[in-house]
């Protein structure tokens, strides 16, 4: 089945990789709501992507607010009548510190980036993809969440939060025709690093393109049996 008219929620759609993907998705001819906390940005990529009404809504919101992300849910639902794909694609990192001298801010941080972010959309959007029979849900994590490196803490107690809830939420889907995935990644290679100086110390790193390709993966119908996944986009660890 195409996913041309199909309905992508896309949060933290201004960032370097959620506006590559709100393209690449664009080109494929779904719709899209690009959600986001930053205004200005989300009507600057609204306007770069050239889409009507009947293909777009932008909307700024706040994901730690659940009352907030449900009335966001609600326009959305009102304007397009479904949602297919929720792509959750707001990240963060903070750190540098060894568990002893980290500030319970810096945890909090990570908590809300990672957890309560994925928390309040899952529960708005889930209902309504399981409501179609066919849905797909991706998220970015990272390798960390299961092995933490020294001085990693706030990040990879959140990404570990995170992991938790979409492995639950894959074994609640079963047999609904909605899957729930991961991609991991170590660093996001937003310049593009690796291709332009490749070296040793960025090898491993994963560039957006790198990202795109594997949602699209999971988005298509030959991917639906593949639920509750991690799938490693960095090489070896």
């Amino acid at each position: 089945m195409s996913l041309e008219d199909r309905l992508a929620v896309i949060s933290g759609a201004t960032g370097g990789l959620g506006s590559l993907v709100a393209r690449q998705l664009a080109e494929r001819g779904m719709r899209l709501a690009l959600l986001d906390i930053h205004t200005e940005r989300l009507e600057t990529l609204g306007n770069d992507l050239g889409l009507d009404e009947s293909r777009l809504l932008t909307r700024a919101v706040d994901l730690l607010d659940q009352a907030a992300v449900d009335a966001a849910t609600e326009a959305i639902t009102t304007r397009f009548k479904r949602v297919d794909v929720l792509l959750h694609l707001v990240g963060g990192w903070t750190g540098g510190k060894a568990i002893a001298e980290t500030p319970t801010e810096d945890l909090a941080f990570m908590l809300n980036q990672h957890v309560w972010t994925s928390f309040h959309l899952t529960r708005a959007f889930v209902p309504h993809l399981v409501r179609n029979g066919w849905g797909r849900i991706v998220m970015i994590t990272s390798p960390f969440a299961a092995r933490p490196n020294a001085e990693g803490g706030p990040y990879a107690i959140g990404k570990a939060g995170q992991e938790a809830l979409m492995l639950t939420l894959s074994q609640e889907l079963k047999g609904s025709g909605v899957t729930a995935n991961l991609l991991q990644a170590k660093s996001i290679d937003t310049r593009r690093t690796k291709v332009t100086a490749p070296s040793p110390d960025n090898a491993a790193w994963t560039t957006p393109e790198e990202l795109v390709a594997g949602m699209l993966y999971l988005l298509s119908d030959e991917a639906g049996t593949i639920n509750g996944a991690r799938l490693p986009l960095y090489g070896g660890y």
